[in-house]
């Protein structure tokens, strides 16, 4: 069947002329939009995640920055809402985990599925039928009701015992070294059990299982694609079809469908870029006035701003681009480094060395008071909830070191050439 062609709402007569969205005033936007600007301070954990956007989590410490940064709210009150389930971290948009308010826990495990089921298809491929791993999700379910106490992966190994078949070699090589996580995934993405942080951290990536009895989504499939994208237009303030695309891991179709269901519209800028925006945030954007004064914030390498439309590049100027030190890095969707920002433009990288306690900063044109304040401010707050800003799971002091030695010679050379 041929593809039907997008149906879009015309753009209303208030909408900005395109040469007036440069890319300046489009990061500006975004940032404005991610709450990045203070407009967030005073929220709640939940309201920051509904109107900035679900924070990714990969055993790092970005969901305590995000919140941080945006809202001032420390990790004891983010351990604490973790523990009284107003937020939690769930595989939701592409299979993803991501840190998000308990109204969105339903519909967004729904988005979910598809990567759990095609979990099944793999241990498929290797002679573990569907019925099998149906039979391990009942079990698992029973030893999680009789066991006083959450357990982990390796427990509910040994308890299950040789209902949990060992898939060798093969198996390690696609992935799947037991049936027992493909039982796991299929039974979180039906909310029928969640992961519990073991020491109740979200940047430590150890897990226990407990029982749980999520109410299902009122949402059929079609309006949890639609309410994900009317979303994700929100959060971002517009982005491309490539883009958004690359975050839901809708097909052509199922975007095309979504995006006309929420109304959304096409706006022309400047670059000669295409950006879907709500109808609303285009009015917004027409009567949007850039900060005239600084706003530093120091966020994670996989902070939302970047991480929503994997355009990292987009936020650095076009003379930063060119500069020596940051070479390939400029041309890359993902950063290595954590970003120090103003008002959306990438004005520098950074890394936290726990050996001397410091934030180790490169600065591509130099230390304003107002950088060096908010690096004082993070590299306090890091020391003092965190102990090490990790990036991911595996991240550590060593494995980092040679990226706080390249930043830390970066930023020598910026000081002898200027």
């Amino acid at each position: 069947m041929t593809p039907q062609p997008l149906t879009t709402q015309p753009l209303t007569a208030n909408a900005p002329p395109a040469r007036t969205l440069t890319p300046e005033r489009l990061r500006a936007w975004a940032w404005h939009k991610q709450g990045l600007d203070g407009s967030l301070a005073g929220c709640t954990s939940e309201q920051v995640f509904a109107r900035g956007g679900w924070a990714r989590s990969v055993g790092g410490a970005n969901p305590y920055l995000t919140l941080f940064a945006r809202a001032g709210i420390r990790r004891e009150q983010v351990d604490a809402d973790v523990l009284a389930h107003r937020i939690l971290e769930l595989p939701t948009a592409r299979g993803c985990t991501y840190v998000l308010g308990r109204d969105d826990y339903a519909w967004s495990l729904q988005l979910g599925r598809d990567a759990a089921e095609n979990a099944v298809k793999v241990v498929g491929r290797l002679g573990v039928d569907r019925g099998e791993i149906a039979l391990l999700e009942e079990q698992v379910l029973h030893t999680l009701a009789e066991a006083a106490v959450p357990l982990d992966p390796r427990q509910l190994k040994e308890e299950l015992g040789e209902s949990v078949r060992n898939l060798g070699e093969e198996g390690r090589k696609k992935g799947a070294t037991t049936t027992l996580p493909t039982a796991l995934g299929i039974l979180q993405s039906q909310g029928r059990i969640r992961r519990v942080p073991a020491n109740g951290r979200l940047d430590q990536q150890r897990y226990a299982y407990e029982l749980w009895d999520l109410p299902p989504s009122p949402l059929d499939e079609d309006e949890a694609r639609t309410e994900l994208i009317r979303r994700y237009l929100g959060w971002t303030g517009g982005a491309t079809f490539k883009q958004s695309q690359w975050f839901t891991a809708f097909t052509v179709a199922q975007s095309k469908a979504s995006l006309a269901e929420a109304g959304a519209v096409e706006v022309p800028t400047a670059a000669g870029e295409t950006l879907w925006m709500l109808p609303d945030d285009v009015e917004r954007l027409a009567a949007f006035h850039e900060p005239a004064g600084e706003q530093i914030q120091l966020l994670a390498g996989t902070d939302s701003l970047a991480l929503l439309r994997r355009n990292a590049a987009d936020l650095l100027d076009e003379e930063d681009r060119h500069t020596h030190a940051l070479g390939s890095l400029a041309l890359q969707a993902d950063l290595p480094d954590h970003p120090i920002v103003d008002r959306g433009r990438i004005i520098g990288l950074w890394q936290y060395d726990p050996g001397r306690e410091r934030i180790v900063p490169w600065l591509f044109h130099g230390r304003t008071p107002a950088v060096t304040r908010r690096i004082t401010e993070v590299e306090d707050w890091i020391r003092e909830d965190l102990g090490d800003f990790r990036a991911f799971s595996l991240d550590s002091p060593a494995t980092r070191q040679k990226r706080i030695d390249n930043l830390e010679a970066a930023a020598a050379g910026s000081a002898s050439g200027s």
